[in-house]
């Protein structure tokens, strides 16, 4: 069942794996790497998006990829 919990508790998961994944990854990476089901996994980037939390990156040859938004402070 879907709630802000499970919601929550993914979008926690879907953190980590991106901030042990500097580089990023696809969706389908993303998916394959977490063993979210596709629903899940689209509410809880939805969840980081809206929180400001990831960065939708764009390779050379136009593959995308969601990573952690990294905020520097000096």
């Amino acid at each position: 069942m879907m709630d802000n919990l499970s919601i929550g508790n993914n979008a926690g998961i879907v953190w980590r794996m991106l901030y042990d994944n500097r580089n990023g990854l696809s969706f389908e990476a993303l998916q394959e790497k977490t063993q979210l089901q596709t629903i899940d996994l689209a509410a809880a980037v939805g969840w980081l998006a809206r929180e400001d939390k990831l960065q939708f990156l764009t390779d050379d040859q136009g593959h995308h990829k969601l990573s952690v938004f990294q905020d520097f402070f000096f």
